[in-house]
This record gives structure tokens, sequence and C-alpha cells, in this order.
């Protein structure tokens, strides 16, 4: 066995896969790349192809899978496009935008992608890997979805064939809590490939809720039957911190909110948050924050019986704004959140599409972004949208006039991905000042200064275009103490520290998965010692 890979050109590589979508990959990546990380190994995440409309912008303005960022943290390093160079936006019913090394190549409906660029998608991805692998001592690759899609097995770029690009065992996550977990992977491994099958070097059974040892027969069933380890049954972990990739994911969390909902009875002094469930809504992590506040309730809502009594309703993002406009205005859910805006006691909020939403106008006149040339918004705010063809893809640091003491600014920063411009069509401050760093060319950039978002009512409607607004503890809680006060709520003091317990969440998340996963199991997989501190 290697102890390190120091006189090696490439990269040591640890791959894995699901027998599903949403059997756990992603987070079980993110903990194994703490835990390499904690073990004293440079680690990288890498997932060649990922479709999902929960972005991350890099620090030099690109775009990728939200996932990708977020194993990049838990291994303490800035993502870069390299972990994941496609990725796969839906945009429409079988039509998705591919975004290539962050930056947006062309919509492509599925069997174009298939069957025109996946070979030069090849290309991409394996000098991606590459590059990685010369940077890095270790590199724990993400699958897609499961390997035994028959009916995409032969031009694979996620799976399989990216195994053996890599030379990277595989490790085979199954999700218990969604049953038939013994016939998932049995089945996984009946339709792969024989050398495909000898990559699997073992399997993770993931969300395990109750009594291990009642497990124990269908494992030694399953090694029994496979000659394979189960490498270890993960616990649930609930109330983890760390963010999710996409609405498959959200969706679980709604179903286990009702399962909970005895528990989650509002109290009689939180805020009552909702914000509205669009039918492509787009990166839903702008609220994680709300979920972990105390004296807020948080929920989705999707139609108008659902909307029952809330304080603040917040609209999200959209990958397609015009569409999902509509379907506000065909549901009534436009015109409850206009009235409700009326009232003085209500409070509206729009990130991103769900500012653009808030405005008076929105126009695409060279269909960039849907068939509708023009559609009026919600009227909320003065404000006029015109979608163009460039996307802005940028990080952003600044300063927030709104909610703030009378004399000081509150420190804010976040991210802008957004392909349409806005402007006032009557005068109006700024509530956010922001500067980014913009890319001019491929060799220079600018620092760019300019003021975000649109405020009315004191406050009362305020939309912006930087993600991750409410990650700003200082500004969020600024915000919900003024609603608080409004109401004849007491403020809140201090609170909530979301970026610190983020960063806890990943140490205890890797101390779960270490507590329960075979690790001298798997360094012995990947061919090194456990570990080089």
């Amino acid at each position: 066995m290697n102890e390190s890979n120091e006189t090696n050109a490439q990269a040591i590589t640890l791959m894995v896969q699901g027998t599903a979508s949403d059997v756990g990959k992603s987070i079980l990546t993110a903990a194994l790349c703490r835990i390499l990380v904690q073990d004293g190994w440079q680690t990288a995440p890498f997932k060649s192809q990922n479709m999902s409309l929960n972005s991350y912008v890099t620090y030099d303005g690109k775009e990728i899978g939200r996932a990708q960022g977020v194993q990049a943290d838990a291994c303490k390093i800035l993502a870069t496009t390299d972990m994941n160079p496609i990725l796969l936006k839906p945009k429409q019913d079988m039509v998705a935008q591919v975004v290539v090394h962050g930056k947006p190549y062309s919509d492509l409906d599925a069997r174009t992608y298939r069957e025109t660029y996946l070979p030069q998608a090849e290309i991409i991805v394996k000098d991606a890997l590459t590059r990685l692998r010369s940077s890095y001592d270790v590199v724990v690759l993400e699958g897609a979805g499961s390997p035994a899609e028959i009916n995409l097995k032969d031009r694979d770029i996620v799976n399989m064939r990216l195994a053996g690009w890599a030379d990277a065992p595989v490790l085979l996550v199954a999700d218990i809590d969604r049953g038939g977990v013994f016939a998932s992977i049995v089945g996984t491994l009946e339709i792969l490939l024989p050398e495909e099958r000898d990559r699997v070097r073992g399997f993770i059974i993931n969300k395990f809720r109750g009594d291990v040892s009642l497990l124990k027969p269908g494992l030694d069933w399953l090694e029994e039957r496979t000659g394979k380890p189960v490498l270890g049954v993960i616990p649930y972990l609930p109330q983890l911190g760390i963010e999710d990739e996409d609405s498959a994911s959200l969706d679980s969390k709604r179903v286990q909110r009702k399962w909970n909902e005895n528990e989650r009875i509002r109290a009689k002094d939180q805020l009552d948050i909702a914000v509205i469930r669009l039918p492509r809504l787009s990166n839903f992590t702008d609220f994680d924050p709300l979920q972990e506040e105390e004296d807020v309730h948080f929920r989705y809502i999707s139609n108008l019986s659902e909307w029952g009594q809330p304080d603040v309703v917040l609209l999200p993002g959209s990958k397609n704004t015009m569409d999902d406009l509509r379907y506000l205005k065909e549901s009534g859910l436009a015109e409850r959140i206009a009235a409700f805006s009326q009232d003085e006691l209500g409070w509206v909020a729009g990130i991103c599409a769900g500012y653009q939403m808030l405005g008076k106008k929105l126009l695409d006149p060279h269909r960039y972004e849907s068939d509708h040339l023009e559609l009026e918004g919600l009227g909320l705010l003065p404000t006029e949208t015109i979608f163009t063809s460039d996307k802005r893809t940028v990080q952003v640091q600044g300063i927030s006039t709104l909610f703030a003491d009378e004399g000081s600014d509150i420190v804010i920063d976040g991210y802008e991905i957004h392909m349409g411009r806005t402007t006032y069509i009557e005068p109006i401050k700024a509530p956010f000042n922001i500067q980014a760093q913009v890319e001019t060319d491929s060799e220079h950039q600018r620092t760019d200064f300019h003021g975000d978002g649109a405020s009315v009512e004191n406050g009362r409607v305020w939309g912006t275009y930087l993600h991750g607004i409410l990650h700003n503890d200082d500004f969020r809680r600024a915000w919900l103490n003024t609603i608080r006060t409004q109401k004849g709520l007491m403020p809140i003091v201090g609170g909530l520290r979301f970026k610190e317990r983020r960063e806890s969440a990943f140490d205890r998340l890797a101390e779960h998965v270490r507590n329960h996963l075979d690790m001298k199991q798997v360094y012995e997989i990947m061919g090194v010692i456990k570990t080089r501190i």
C-alpha cells in the first residue's frame, strides 16, 4: 500500500455512487471529504455532470452545482469549475441550460444533448479531472442517479465509465428509508457489467432508523449473496445544518415536517414565514437560516389553500421567471400577495427572480427565457426587468442600509446568478451597496460598484438579486427584529450565528459518519494508510 501519492502524477480516487437519486450521495461525499481532510489529506470533490437548480458561485464568478460548492467547503478549499465542469439546469420539459465550466453554453433538449454534445462533454470532463488530480492528494468523485440505467450506460460520463477513467473504486450507497434496500443493491449489481461490478468494493446503507441488530441477518445475507462488504449502516441524522442539493431533498423535508407537525406547532412569539413553492424554484438554500431560527415558524406553500396567516411571504429564485409569474397569477397567489402587501402588518420580500416578479413589468423581447414577450409584474416595487443573453454570476460584498440602526450600516455578502437587468422607473434609493470583481476578459477583472435591490413601505416590501442575503446573521436578525417590534414582540439580542453553525455541522457530520463507517476498510480500498498526520 502507498503511504502517500507524493511521487505520483495523479491523486488517489474514490467514488460514491447510489442505487437511485436522493439516497444521500452528496452528503456522504461531503462527509468523506471532511474526514479525509481531518486525517491530513488534501482533498477535492468532483462531479462531472450535475443536474440541479441549486447553484453555487465560485470565487471567480462561475456557476457550479451547489453540492460541489458545499463539498469544497467541507474540504476547506475554494470551489472551482473543475469540480463540476458541466451543470444542467432544467428550464422547460425536456430542455435544460447547459453550463460548461461555469458559463452558459446553450439550451439543449435531452436528445440533442445526448446524441450531439456528450462526445464533447467527455473530453471536458477528463481534462477537468486530470487537473484536479494533479493538484490534490485525493479526489472524491460523486456519481449521479443510478449507474444501472440501461438506456444511458453507453454514453455515461458520470457513473461507471467515469470510474473507469479515474480508476476509482466505488462505494455504492442505498437509502433504507425508502424501503427495498436489499433489492435495490442486488438489482443494481445484477444490471452492471462484470467489470463494473468488480469496481464496487462495498456498500453503505444510509438513513437507517431503529435497532441495527435487527438488520444484521439482512446484512449477512447481502454480503454472502454479493461477496462484498457492508462498510457501514449510517443512522438518520436530523437537523443536519448543511444545505441540500435539489428539490428532491426539499420534498423529503416537507414530508418530514408533516410527520413532525405536532412538534412544530407555532409558538405565540414566533413569526410565521411562508415561502412560495414555485414550480421552477431554484436556490431554495437561500432560506436555510430561517429554518434554524427559534423565533421563526417556517413553511413552503404552493397554493391558496396553504396560505394560512403568514407574517412574512417570500418569493424565491426561479429558473423561468416568466412562467412562474404566470403560475402565480393563474393560481390566485399573485392577487393574494398583492392584497397582503397592502396590510400594514404584511411583509413581503423577493430574491432574484422573486425580486423581478415584485416589479411593475418584465420584458423578454428576444425570448431568452420564455415565449412571453412582456408580462405585468406584481407591481409592488417601482422596477422593470429586461432579460438579456448574458448571465451575471459574481460573488459580492458590501453594506445594507435596510434595517440598520440610524447612522450605521450592516456588512453583507452573497452572490448573483441572473440573466435579467433591473432598473428603477421612479427615483428610489438602493438598499444594498455592493462591489464585485467582474471578469472583463480571460486575464483581467475590474471592480464593479453598484446599488442593488429596491425597498418601499419602510422595508415592508423589498427585493434583491443577492442570493445568500439571509445567510448574513446581522442582516437577518435586524430584519426579523424589525418585524417583531412592529408586531409588539420583544426583539431578540444575538441569536443564531448560521455560518459558524454550518462549519460545526461539517464536523458533526464527519464524526457521525466516522462512527458508523468502517474507515479502515475504506482506506484499504483506496490503497493508503489511514492518516497522513
